[in-house]
């Protein structure tokens, strides 16, 4: 199962490039008409969205709409210009979270300390 993620505004921890020192980000309010900036106007709350739902749903199914990228790299230098994908959501994904307004979270430790096996081992996260 894919599920996506998105939201209208908030923080995010993150890097301005590859390999870059992860940090807090300020995410900006959604792009008008972007899948974030309808699920905002359609409603406050956070939403959890299941595709089969939408599959019969022919304007989400016939329409490409901007759905912002945030990952391990971001930059609200580029929100107006490279941050949003074309997508037919329930085509990319199985599920969709939508969160109205996020907080950065404190990232774990990266680094091991001695010879302890760091939690998220053998992930590496």
């Amino acid at each position: 199962m894919l599920v996506g993620f998105g939201s209208y505004k908030g923080s995010v921890i993150a890097g301005r490039g590859w390999g870059a020192r992860m940090q807090d980000m300020q995410l900006p309010e959604a792009k008008k008409g972007s899948w974030e900036y309808l699920l905002h106007e359609a409603g406050k709350a956070d939403k959890l969205l299941i595709m089969d739902d939408l599959a019969a749903n022919d304007m989400l199914m016939e329409h490409h709409i901007g759905h912002r990228a945030v990952g391990v790299v971001y930059n609200a230098a580029y929100e107006q210009y490279g941050n949003y994908v074309p997508s037919i959501l329930p085509i990319r994904y199985d599920a969709f979270i939508y969160l109205n307004e996020t907080k950065a979270l404190h990232p774990l430790h990266l680094e091991p300390h001695g010879r302890e096996t760091p939690q998220t081992y053998p992930f590496g996260v």
